[in-house]
């Protein structure tokens, strides 16, 4: 199976990426560590970066990588409307020639938006993935509530499945896997331990077997991308090891 992997920028810390000169210093390491693409951040742009994306896109590709584009926005907001910048982060993520814009769910009470939702995507060409996030909106039920919702009006939409942030909002992962599975188009590898009051994330193979048995429960042919920190003196040789990893599991 050729299993596609992508690297998102913040795994090697929003300082790391700062100090290297951006996200766009950061796609050597990736290419040369044989990932099939990248996630680019929008959280970690600065002004001139946000600028220059189109010279981004062209760099992405230019090193034979895919891209997907993260905001750090809800779909929905507080009163239940679509967020008004989805258009912007929709326009970004076409300049940058991306598979796909990522957001959270936000707050989802009914359906009545979903028809601007897809007017909108229709007119963009993009496709959108769902995350579930480490809020109470990214707990299972409205997930489930919003899956059903997109189904039933046959939207477009699939899911981010994010195998930690379950642990965050104090669902379990693998009842989300059994209840959403079958609408995840993009898996967010890593696991998870107890951390003070809360968790932390940490690389799949310094942690139990309970991520594996997880990652066999998703669909085997979604992308699947690294978002436990990468560290280490030679970033592209810490990568490498994980992307071969996600790869061979």
């Amino acid at each position: 199976m050729d299993r596609k992997i992508m690297v998102v920028t913040a795994a090697y810390g929003a300082e790391q990426v700062r100090q290297a000169g951006g996200q766009r210093a950061i796609l050597p390491v990736i290419a040369g560590a044989g990932a099939d693409g990248v996630e680019i951040r929008r959280e970690l742009f600065n002004s001139e970066e946000l600028l220059a994306l189109p010279a981004l896109g062209e760099s992405i590709e230019l090193l034979g990588l895919l891209a997907c584009y993260s905001a750090p926005a809800a779909l929905f907001m507080p009163d239940g409307t679509l967020n008004p910048e989805l258009p912007r982060y929709l326009s970004e993520a076409n300049t940058l020639n991306a598979l796909w814009l990522k957001v959270s769910l936000g707050h989802f009470s009914d359906a009545q938006p979903l028809e601007a939702l897809r007017t909108l995507l229709n007119a963009s060409g993009m496709a959108l993935v769902v995350e579930n996030d480490q809020t109470d909106c990214g707990q299972l039920a409205p997930m489930q509530r919003f899956q059903a919702a997109c189904r039933e009006m046959a939207l477009p939409i699939t899911l981010t499945f994010d195998m930690g942030n379950w642990l965050w909002v104090g669902d379990s992962p693998e009842e989300a896997a059994r209840h959403l599975a079958s609408a995840v188009s993009y898996i967010h590898v890593k696991a998870a331990v107890p951390h003070k009051d809360n968790f932390r994330a940490v690389a799949p193979d310094r942690a139990d077997a309970r991520w594996l048995d997880l990652l066999s429960q998703l669909p085997a042919d979604a992308p699947r991308g690294i978002e436990f920190p990468l560290e280490g003196a030679d970033l592209t040789a810490v990568t490498r090891h994980y992307v071969n990893l996600l790869r061979e599991e």
